[in-house]
């Protein structure tokens, strides 16, 4: 039985686990997959990817990949049963991470492309036909037992894994999860939809774009299902099985109120699926962890479900990276599920909550349902019931002696367009870098002694001042190594000004450690952090930092 040594052994090789290994890979890590698949599986699943991903996959390095195979989402609407708006978004413009603020997509390709960044990587061995079979953790390492998914050779074909970690990103059923022992929260949230995915053989324009049918009669979704394709969502109605609507026969029958025949599309899937909202209470047991599926399943109404799934790659990344490297003890790892954790279950609840107005098929309680959306005239904000904002929970943020976050701390950053030293603009990321992030409009050189310019370098932050717009002679630099950027529109400098921030603090996830209202108290805010990541234990911080 070989031995392959690794320090991350992934298990499950969809968009998550591909993104995660991209981002371990690219900080020089050596990473092994186990995908129990020998082929990519061919046929659509998410259709759906939000501006945050979309940076995230820029980080990775595939901005322009991902630009070329999917379409900005534009209108989505939602009518009732009478063709009356219920809710009108517009998603064209660049979401608050600088990109599109909805994409659509087919999951094939993005997954090809995926694929290609990882497997470029030397220090990627990607292993498809393989199933992960027995994960023991000896303390410093996990050993794992890997076995041709086929079975047919037995235990003569067994591999085994000698792994730092391993991450389960093996989806709903995974093997991985059912190592860990967690129990699993389940809302009981359950309803089948029949989903379609149809590649019209002329191109149409649809307008609006994206829709959502509230029909009491058989609530429905049309969506765009990337370039060249569309996807229809039928609800079950009660006293309908699985297997009548399961149909060829029955998908034509329900397309053809949109004109969509044998003769003029291609019907490239159809199957029923069981919406859920459910996640695991552990996502991390020793040196084996859990992402993506494995740890949680939502509905599909507000889009996250994948995207869920890449913030945990892109959260988990980080933190491995740090103490795969020697720069952060093991414990950071615990964070993983306490910060992602209650950012998934709010938008788990934020879908569930839109699911309860969708999925209405009784004729009065979708009436009252109208008479209420329709007074807010399509404003989402007077429509929806009211969810709270996506905070990441306890862990690596400023927080209140009672452990809360002290705004904005735990928040998602926004990236704006700034200009580098060659006059060259672009998004922020573009042009300064990934990684941790101090950013203000004033010179912070005064207040980082060397001590913290140390544990700085350690962690690779960049320190980023902000000049104002037109002040190109000033980005020359510094030479204590700090980064000046033109904030070309004044984008950054309003942002701040309006929350009352001179400073912030951003994390390698692009979520914010912290923030304060003077420069003079950043040392305070950098103790904090570099005391939560053990980077100097002797700059212990001894209070928080007021976010101003």
């Amino acid at each position: 039985m070989t031995e392959l040594d690794c320090d991350v052994l992934v298990v499950g090789y969809g968009p998550v686990g591909q993104t995660l290994t991209i981002l371990l890979a690219r900080q020089g890590h050596r990473v092994l997959v186990l995908e129990r698949q020998e082929r990519p599986y061919p046929r659509p699943r998410a259709v759906h990817f939000d501006d945050e991903i979309a940076r995230v996959f820029a980080a990775a390095g595939l901005g322009d990949q991902i630009a070329a195979i999917s379409l900005p989402s534009g209108e989505y609407d939602w009518r009732n049963a009478a063709g009356q708006t219920l809710l009108h978004f517009d998603w064209g413009a660049a979401g608050p991470s600088g990109w599109p603020e909805a994409n659509m997509f087919s999951q094939p390709q993005l997954e090809a492309v995926l694929a290609a960044k990882a497997e470029s990587f030397p220090n990627v061995e990607v292993r498809r036909g393989w199933a992960a079979v027995a994960l023991a953790d000896h303390g410093d390492h996990v050993e794992a037992r890997a076995r041709l998914a086929d079975g047919e050779h037995g235990e003569q074909a067994d591999r085994g894994v000698r792994a730092r970690y391993v991450v389960g990103c093996d989806g709903a059923n995974s093997f991985v999860r059912e190592q860990l022992g967690t129990a699993v929260t389940d809302l009981g949230f359950c309803y089948d939809w029949l989903i379609l995915d149809v590649i019209p053989h002329k191109e149409r324009e649809w307008k609006p774009f994206n829709l959502q049918i509230c029909d009491p009669r058989r609530p429905t979704t049309v969506v765009s299902g990337g370039p060249g394709r569309r996807r229809w969502e039928f609800m079950r109605l009660p006293g309908e099985t699985i297997e009548e609507l399961n149909t060829e026969q029955t998908a034509w029958r329900l397309l053809e109120p949109w004109d969509l025949t044998p003769r003029n599309a291609d019907l490239e899937r159809h199957t029923v699926y069981t919406f859920q909202a459910r996640w695991a209470d552990r996502w991390r047991d020793g040196r084996i962890l859990i992402a993506g599926d494995a740890a949680h399943l939502m509905p599909p109404f507000a889009g996250q479900g994948m995207c869920s799934g890449v913030r945990d790659a892109a959260n988990l990344a980080w933190k491995l990276d740090l103490v795969l490297s020697g720069r952060a003890g093991d414990a950071l790892l615990d964070t993983y599920t306490s910060e992602r954790s209650a950012h998934v279950q709010n938008a788990i609840g934020m879908s569930r909550a839109l699911g309860n107005v969708i999925c209405l098929t009784d004729p009065a309680a979708a009436a009252a349902r109208d008479e209420v959306m329709l007074k807010a005239e399509g404003r989402p904000e007077l429509a929806l019931p009211a969810i709270p904002p996506p905070i990441l929970g306890p862990g690596i943020l400023n927080a209140g002696a009672d452990g809360t976050p002290i705004t904005p701390a735990g928040r998602l950053s926004p990236q704006g367009l700034v200009a580098g030293p060659d006059g060259a603009a672009g998004r922020f990321d573009e042009i300064i870098g990934t990684g941790f992030v101090i950013l203000s409009p004033a010179d912070l050189s005064a207040v980082l002694d060397e001590a913290a310019r140390a544990s700085l370098r350690r962690l690779g932050a960049r320190v980023v001042r902000l000049a104002e717009p037109g002040a190109a002679a000033e980005l020359s630099g510094h030479e204590d190594g700090d980064q000046v950027a033109v904030d070309v529109d004044g984008f950054y400098r309003r942002w701040l000004r309006a929350a009352g921030h001179e400073v912030i603090v951003v994390r390698p996830d692009f979520y914010i450690f912290g923030a304060a209202a003077d420069a003079a108290q950043l040392p305070a805010l950098l103790r904090d952090l570099f005391a939560q990541l053990g980077v100097a234990p002797e700059l212990a911080a001894t209070e928080p930092v007021s976010g101003g």
